[in-house]
């Protein structure tokens, strides 16, 4: 993938040790005319990574969608003076993956699910059969694997890495207790969740009425509105949002008309609120989630989430 076809990043100090950096969510020069995963998911929704860092030290946050994206991120690191880089990947989805190459050279860390995750694919990953092109190939596995929690440190910065089952069961989140923020991966999603485990999605609201439970001052989502990231991020209204738009595509899966309902019906009154920030793009992504999520539950009860 050609430097000169990668969208600009946006990047925002957020704290004196946090970062974030962002792409996607306006015009640039597509790498392929044909649909592919980078140019209309990834890019089309934002994607956003993030660096904690203090002295020569930094842990990486997932490593965007491109390796281009991802040497950006270590490059300018570097020119901060970082020179020890550990990496923690959120899950083993590609847009979160696929600048590992760039990190090849230093740890990265991952739950077990999802390196047994990208092992089963490695094959069709390095092919570009998995979501489509791009292939991402060399596919570079984590080093370091953990199953429910590990403690990092950088500086004075404790960060606490966490296994959650919301949208993938191998996901990571990371915790920041010193300022209360949390790095969501796509745990959290703005304007809605992308639902891919539909069969889990009672167990992703349990999960999410878990984590709201926490002491959280600050959510850092991977997808969600620039704008909103780049002001210090959400709060925990974005969980609540989460909850909502899960538990009633789950409710609502039986009706007659379910595979019509539009994206409003299900965020409009979080979108009034300004907690969520609609786009056309998670339209589309709507449209998906009640397709599968019709397709696996129609002739199932439906767990006992309803509102």
């Amino acid at each position: 993938m050609s430097e000169g076809l990668q969208p600009p990043i946006r990047v925002t100090h957020q704290t004196p040790y946090l970062i974030s950096f962002y792409a996607g969510r306006e015009p640039y020069r597509r790498i392929s005319a044909e649909r592919n995963w980078f140019d209309d998911s990834a890019m089309a929704l934002g994607t956003a990574m993030y660096a904690i860092h203090i002295g020569n030290e930094a842990v990486v946050y997932d490593t965007f969608a491109s390796v281009p994206q991802a040497e950006f991120v270590r490059a300018y690191l570097e020119r901060l003076g970082v020179r020890k880089f550990t990496v923690v990947l959120s899950h083993w989805h590609l847009d979160h993956v696929a600048g590992n190459e760039a990190f090849a050279d230093c740890p990265i860390i991952a739950t077990t699910l999802t390196h047994e995750a990208l092992a089963r694919r490695k094959v069709d990953i390095e092919a570009g059969k998995v979501w489509g092109p791009p292939a991402i190939a060399p596919l570079i596995f984590p080093s370091i694997l953990f199953d429910d929690r590990l403690r990092l440190r950088v500086g004075e910065i404790d960060v606490e890495l966490r296994r959650k089952n919301i949208h993938s069961v191998d996901g990571c989140v990371a915790y920041l207790p010193q300022d209360k923020i949390l790095l969501a991966g796509d745990t959290l999603e703005d304007p809605l969740t992308y639902m891919i485990e539909v069969d889990r999605l009672a167990e992703h609201v349990s999960e999410l009425e878990e984590m709201k439970r926490w002491d959280i001052v600050k959510i850092f989502p991977n997808h969600g509105a620039p704008e909103v990231i780049a002001k210090g991020g959400f709060d925990t209204s974005l969980i609540d949002a989460a909850i909502a738009y899960v538990t009633k595509v789950l409710s609502r899966t039986h009706d007659a008309d379910f595979l019509q309902g539009p994206m409003e019906d299900y965020i409009g009154l979080e979108a009034a609120k300004g907690v969520v920030h609609p786009i056309e793009a998670y339209r589309e992504v709507h449209a998906q989630n009640l397709k599968l999520v019709c397709e696996y539950w129609k002739d199932k009860p439906l767990p006992d989430i309803a509102p």
